[in-house]
């Protein structure tokens, strides 16, 4: 009888994020033009780093 209605104002709140929406919660500005070696370095190990973290 009333299930219906208790599903539809509680779950509204709880809806989840569409996976088009989702970031990976990184805002980085990097300039290609300034960056040195040991840079490009760095951004090869963090996306190494990514790549194993989102494996397991």
């Amino acid at each position: 009888m009333g299930r219906d209605e208790h599903k539809k104002s509680k779950n509204n709140f709880l809806s989840q994020t569409p996976e088009n929406q989702k970031s990976d919660g990184r805002d980085i500005e990097f300039s290609e033009e300034l960056a040195d070696y040991d840079d490009k370095e760095a951004q090869a190990r963090s996306r190494a780093a990514d790549n194993r973290a989102k494996r397991k």
